[in-house]
């Protein structure tokens, strides 16, 4: 039996919003529930009316499943962890004079701009109803993020002095390579949808 206009229309709307797997998961449990419907005694239409009503409507359940998506997790992991990073090389860059390394222009420039890009990707995603968006905004955080880290650490190693405070450039580095691996396998998960 064709299932309803309605419910291919309805499905249609989250096919534009979700993964392709999870609204095949949708579509199996929203036939079953039509069925279901249909075994009760109600015309096609009430049951697929009926099935709906029971899902909720295309924006509840995008938003549910934005709330539990990958991208909103990575998210709110990277900004709670964000602090303590910045803190421990905001420590080590003023403690060390970091104003007068070699750093080219250009690099003293595009660090902080990589950060506030960062920092706005990830807050878009945590607060994001939205699945793909909030995954899309989390992919590009995670990337800005190891690659500010990357570049920190690269710094650190290339133009520090040497007589930088061990602990306080172990602890930046320690912070940074953490995070940076926390985004590395996010990654996947960020790709795979």
């Amino acid at each position: 039996m064709a299932e309803p206009r309605l419910i291919r229309d309805y499905l249609d709307a989250l096919a534009t919003r979700l993964p392709a797997p999870d609204v095949e998961e949708l579509a199996d449990g929203l036939t079953s529930t039509y069925d279901q419907y249909l075994h009760t005694g109600l015309e096609p239409d009430a049951a697929a009316r009926g099935a709906i009503a029971e899902f909720g409507d295309p924006d509840t359940i995008t938003a549910a499943f934005a709330a539990a998506a990958p991208g909103r997790r990575a998210a709110r992991t990277l900004l709670a962890t964000g602090p303590f990073v910045g803190a421990t090389w905001a420590l080590l860059l003023i403690t060390a004079r970091a104003c007068t390394w070699p750093v080219p222009t250009a690099a003293r420039i595009a660090f902080p701009l990589c950060l506030a890009t960062a920092i706005s990707l990830l807050i878009y995603a945590a607060k994001s109803d939205g699945y793909r968006r909030a995954r899309t905004a989390a992919l590009g955080g995670a990337l800005a993020v190891i690659t500010l880290d990357a570049a920190l650490l690269t710094t650190l190693v290339l133009t520090a002095p040497a007589a930088l405070w061990p602990i306080t450039a172990a602890a930046s580095a320690s912070a940074s390579a953490a995070r940076l691996t926390y985004a590395a396998r996010a990654l996947p998960t960020l790709l795979a949808h």
